[in-house]
This record gives structure tokens, sequence and C-alpha cells, in this order.
């Protein structure tokens, strides 16, 4: 059975804020299984200082970050795009084990291969130490909240 998973490349306007949204939607879900089928088997990642290859690497990698990443709640949105490819800008806030709680901003250059699938993935990531009546994400994006770009800060 070929895997795929639309809308394909070349992206359009709508297309690219389906796949940014698809993203945002399955990452909130913090199911590293699910998640990893939105790419190749053979995947290629650069998240901050780490390099993972393949789904059996991307799912040790999102299962050990959100054993340590609690309360996670991720915005995104899209920055630009061209062909098979998409930039994107990122905002998340989790809270670690001893209750600190974090903002992390980024971007991530995503690639496609023809059937749907990411098959590249580089993040660049900066975290802020927020105080718990700072946070403006709690859970997944609701309906009346799509579409709506982050803040800047």
């Amino acid at each position: 059975m070929t895997e795929s998973r639309p809308p394909f490349p070349p992206f359009d306007h709508e297309a690219a804020l389906q796949k940014v949204q698809a993203a945002e939607d399955a990452w909130n879900t913090c199911d590293p299984q699910r998640v990893s089928l939105a790419y190749t088997a053979d995947s290629l990642w650069r998240n901050r200082d780490q390099f993972v290859t393949g789904r059996e690497q991307i799912v040790e990698f999102l299962t050990t970050k959100w054993e340590r990443e609690l309360d996670y709640a991720l915005r995104k949105s899209l920055w630009d795009f061209h062909g098979n490819r998409i930039a994107v800008r990122f905002q998340y806030e989790c809270r670690d084990a001893g209750g600190q709680w974090w903002r992390s901003y980024g971007n991530e250059l995503w690639e496609f291969a023809d059937d749907g699938l990411m098959r590249r993935r580089e993040a660049s990531i900066n975290d802020v130490v927020i105080d718990e009546s700072e946070r403006r994400y709690f859970g997944p994006r609701s309906e009346n909240e799509r579409g709506r770009d982050i803040p800047l800060r």
C-alpha cells in the first residue's frame, strides 16, 4: 500500500495553509506515532542541535520531547511556500517537571515528497522562561482561532 498525505505539491496558498494546520493539530496530540505518519520513512530532521533520520528515530525523539515538555500547546503559522517547500514560524508553551513554564519560538523549513509526506524538516528554536500568568496557549487551537496569526512576542 502506498502512503500519501494530501494536499500534494506544488502547493498553492490554501494547500500550504492546510499543511500547516494539519501539522499543528497532529503535534498538539503529543502522540509520537500519529505525528510520525506525516513524514517519509526516511525523513531527515534537524531539530536545534539534534539530527534525526526516519520514523523510528522521529518517534523516539518525540516521545522523549513530550515526556520532558508537559502541558505542551503549539501554534504554527505559514511564513511562505514555493513548489514542494513550506516555511513556518511557530510558538509553543510547556512546563518542565519542576513547574517552570517556557515559551519556545522557532522557524521550520519543510520539504515534501510528491506523495505529500514531509521528507525534510529543519527547525531552529529559542526558549524563553515565562511565568504561568504569561501563558497564551491552553491546548489545541479552537475553531474560532483557526487562521489567526501568532503574535511576534
